[in-house]
């Protein structure tokens, strides 16, 4: 069962994010501020949710939320500034496009840099513990998705429709025949440990 709330009587938006472990691709994140009432059974961290259910909840988060917001950080940048940070950067972005201002923020890890003056707070495993995060996770996870299949078209030999660039077996024999594309990150070892590096 998800917490509603980490701090009761405010507006509390919760943050995570979705693509950090990618080959390829931008990093998502989300903001979300739920009322202090919402229920949903079926909400919980995307990771344990089938794609289908992440899509069936996506209307009714962004239905019933007070605010909520997406915010994403290419790969160009995330080469230039690390993961890390290009992943607190897409939650700030995602935080400054909120129509209700936050007065306190939840975000799911243990890494987070001050956003303004309102007060955070970093929970590990955030995502299954309060259902702010849970939100977050889902529009960022389901608007990433969006994005990685869309340029599927346009480069199919990478499996990005399956695979969403995360380094599977099949997306790094892909780059090892082919080479990297426009959207793959640089700055990552792209072959994996142990394995030749790509000489195009």
């Amino acid at each position: 069962m998800l917490l509603p709330y980490y701090k009761i009587g405010v507006a509390e938006a919760g943050c995570d994010e979705a693509g950090r472990g990618c080959l390829a691709g931008p990093v998502y994140a989300a903001a979300v501020i739920l009322p202090p009432d919402f229920q949903n059974e079926l909400l919980n961290d995307s990771k344990q949710l089938t794609e289908h259910q992440r899509y069936q909840l996506r209307p009714i988060i962004e239905k019933e939320a007070m605010a909520w917001a997406v915010g994403v950080v290419s790969a160009e940048e995330i080469d230039k500034i690390n993961i890390l940070n290009a992943s607190i950067l897409a939650m700030h972005r995602a935080l400054d496009q909120l129509k209700v201002r936050p007065e306190h923020i939840i975000v799911d890890g243990n890494r987070f840099k001050p956003y303004h003056d309102t007060p955070h707070v970093t929970i590990v495993k955030g995502d299954g513990k309060y259902l702010s995060i849970a939100a977050a996770s889902i529009l960022a996870k389901t608007y990433r998705d969006d994005y990685m299949n869309a340029i599927d078209a346009e480069y199919p030999v990478y499996g990005w429709k399956k695979n969403k660039g995360y380094p599977t077996k099949a997306h790094r024999a892909a780059l090892a025949q082919y080479g990297p594309s426009p959207h793959h990150r640089m700055s990552y070892n792209l072959l994996g440990d142990g394995q030749l590096t790509l000489d195009f």
